[in-house]
C-alpha cells in the first residue's frame, strides 16, 4: 500500500466512527448546540459534509472547485456560513446520507490522482496525502465537539499519526492567523500515540521542544482543549508561546474552549 492509501483507509475508519456516533441520533438530538458557539450537531456534520465535498471536486474538477472557493478567499467565515446555509432545511437522514456519499466522493477522487500531481485548495496547491490528513483533521475536531456534546469518548488509535504530522507541517498557522511573524528556530515534537509508540519531528537538538500524548496533542491542535487541560508541556519560550496559539487549521482561531470547560481525564 501506498501512504495515500494508509491515509485513505484511516480517514475512512474515523468518519465509520463518527458515522455510528449519529446515525441514530434523533431529531432533537442533531439540534442539539456544541461547545462550538452557534453550531449544532447538525451544523457539525454539514460542515464535514462541505468539506468532503470540496475535496473531491478538487480532485476530480479543479474548475468548479476554483469558482466554488472564490468567495473564501475574500471572507473565509462568511464562505463557512454559507455552506451550512445550503443544508439548514435537511433532515437528519437527508444530511446523512449527503455526508456519507461526499466522503465516499472525497476518497475515491484522492485515490485516482495521479502519483506526483497536486490538487488545488483554499490557499495553495496540495499532495493529495496532505489533503488526505487535512480531512483527518476536520473529522478530529469536529467529531470530538460532537462527542463532547453527546458525553461520550471516541476511541483514539495510532492513526492519530497523521494528524499529528499534519500539525507539525502547519505548525505556522496559528502565528498566521494572528498576523505574527513565525519564528525561524525548528521545534522538536516528541509526541507518544495511544500504542506507546513514541513519534518525533524536528532536530534533536533543538532548545524549543513540545512533549505530550498524541491525543491531547491533537486536541491542543484542533483548539478542542485549552492548553491548561491537556498534559502538552513545552521548553523553551517559543515553544510555550506556541502552545497558546497552536492551530492545525487556516482562517481565524476561534474563540477555542475556556480552561477547566472539560474535565480533563486521568490518564
Amino acid at each position: 500500500m501506498t501512504e495515500l492509501d494508509v491515509v485513505l483507509d484511516d480517514l475512512t475508519a474515523d468518519g465509520d466512527q463518527l458515522d455510528r456516533l449519529v446515525a441514530d441520533l434523533d431529531a432533537y438530538q442533531w439540534r442539539l448546540p456544541t461547545p462550538a458557539p452557534g453550531w449544532t450537531i447538525a451544523d457539525q456534520i454539514a460542515h464535514l459534509t462541505f468539506i468532503f465535498r470540496l475535496a473531491a471536486m478538487a480532485a476530480t474538477d479543479p474548475k468548479t472547485f476554483a469558482a466554488m472557493t472564490a468567495g473564501a478567499q475574500r471572507d473565509f467565515d462568511g464562505a463557512v456560513n454559507a455552506a451550512l446555509k445550503a443544508y439548514q432545511n435537511d433532515s437528519p437522514d437527508t444530511l446523512l446520507a449527503k455526508w456519507r456519499a461526499e466522503r465516499k466522493a472525497a476518497v475515491a477522487g484522492l485515490a485516482a490522482v495521479p502519483a506526483g500531481q497536486t490538487v488545488p485548495w483554499l490557499v495553495n496547491p496540495l499532495p493529495p496525502v496532505v489533503l488526505a490528513c487535512a480531512g483527518i483533521m476536520e473529522q478530529f475536531a469536529h467529531g470530538q465537539d460532537i462527542a463532547d456534546t453527546l458525553g461520550v469518548t471516541l476511541e483514539r488509535t495510532d492513526r492519530l499519526r497523521h494528524l499529528v504530522g499534519f500539525a507539525v507541517l502547519t505548525r505556522d498557522f496559528g502565528y498566521l492567523s494572528r498576523g505574527l511573524t513565525p519564528p525561524s528556530t525548528e521545534f522538536r515534537f516528541e509526541i507518544t500515540g495511544p500504542s506507546g509508540e513514541l513519534w518525533t519531528y524536528g532536530p534533536e537538538d533543538s532548545e524549543q521542544r513540545i512533549s505530550g500524548p498524541a491525543e491531547d496533542f491533537c486536541l491542543l491542535v484542533t483548539r478542542r482543549r485549552h492548553r491548561d487541560d491537556v498534559a502538552v508541556t513545552a521548553v523553551g519560550e517559543e515553544a510555550d508561546r506556541w502552545l497558546d496559539i497552536a492551530q492545525a487549521y487556516r482562517g481565524p482561531a476561534g474563540p477555542g474552549r475556556r480552561p477547566g470547560q472539560f474535565a480533563r481525564v486521568a490518564r
